[in-house]
């Protein structure tokens, strides 16, 4: 039987990655209409330190193989790709591509349980 904790973190991680993604393809388009949104790269700092949380909870817990390295790499194609964002400029895909990752990395875990 999975540890109610672990299933609390990976909902957790489920949802904010959902989030996170829903973020990143809806506050484009958001953008483009004069409603007063800026850039304001503090929701994907938040995002991001909420799955960095989860996701080392998840790392050393005792989740399978696959799910840890799967969950590892997402983080840090989402981190880079902020810092990309951030302090560059540069637009990149790396977020959307890591936030699938982490959501196929929790949904892995909490089926695997």
């Amino acid at each position: 039987m999975k540890k109610q904790s672990t299933i609390v973190f990976d909902l957790l991680g489920i949802s904010s990655a959902t989030l996170c993604l829903v973020h990143c393809l809806i506050f484009p388009l958001l953008t483009i209409l004069p409603l007063g949104f800026g850039s304001n790269h503090y929701n994907d700092l938040f995002f991001i330190c909420i799955s960095l949380c989860v996701v080392l909870k998840i790392i050393f817990s005792t989740s399978p193989l696959i799910v840890k390295v799967l969950l590892s790499c997402s983080i840090i194609t989402v981190i880079v790709g902020v810092v990309l964002e951030s302090f560059f400029s540069i637009n990149s895909s790396l977020i959307l591509i890591g936030g699938i990752g982490m959501i196929i990395g929790h949904l892995i875990n909490y089926k695997s349980h």
